[in-house]
């Protein structure tokens, strides 16, 4: 089986008891996905051997590895998820946001610099002191 076939299983098996109570979706889950991931494992350290030292695949087989206490702890905790895609999909707006929010930064600055004759005025536009409300525009 290749590894997308061990890891459709996995998600298979997620899906399968998503809805269970946490304690019953943590047995079914060292019952069923133990298995799997023992599996994955063991072609990891096998064939990890057999990939060149220097490609992004070996060491993408290595992060796994080494990473493996980490990558299989959502078994222990019928709670977690076997996936971050939640957390992820809930900080994309910031990720994305911090590039925009910090251009309009920069254009705020470069707008109002030229008229900062003093300290303070100079102290106004520091990012925790500027107000970007409604003087993004003009």
């Amino acid at each position: 089986m290749s590894i997308l076939g061990r890891l459709r299983k996995l998600y298979a098996i997620e899906k399968r008891v998503e809805t269970l109570p946490p304690e019953e979706n943590t047995r079914q889950r060292q019952q069923l996905a133990q298995p799997v991931l023992d599996d994955l494992k063991a072609w990891l350290e096998k064939n990890s051997a057999r990939v060149p030292k220097n490609s992004l695949t070996y060491k993408a087989m290595q992060y796994t590895l080494n990473q493996w206490e980490l990558l299989t702890g959502y078994l222990a905790d019928g709670r977690l998820h076997i996936s971050n895609a939640l957390a992820e999909n809930a900080i994309r707006p910031f990720a994305v946001g911090r590039r925009n929010w910090l251009f309009a930064y920069l254009h705020h600055v470069l707008q109002h610099i030229g008229g900062a004759n003093t300290v303070e005025d100079i102290e106004a536009l520091l990012p925790w002191n500027a107000n970007l409300k409604g003087k993004q525009e003009g």
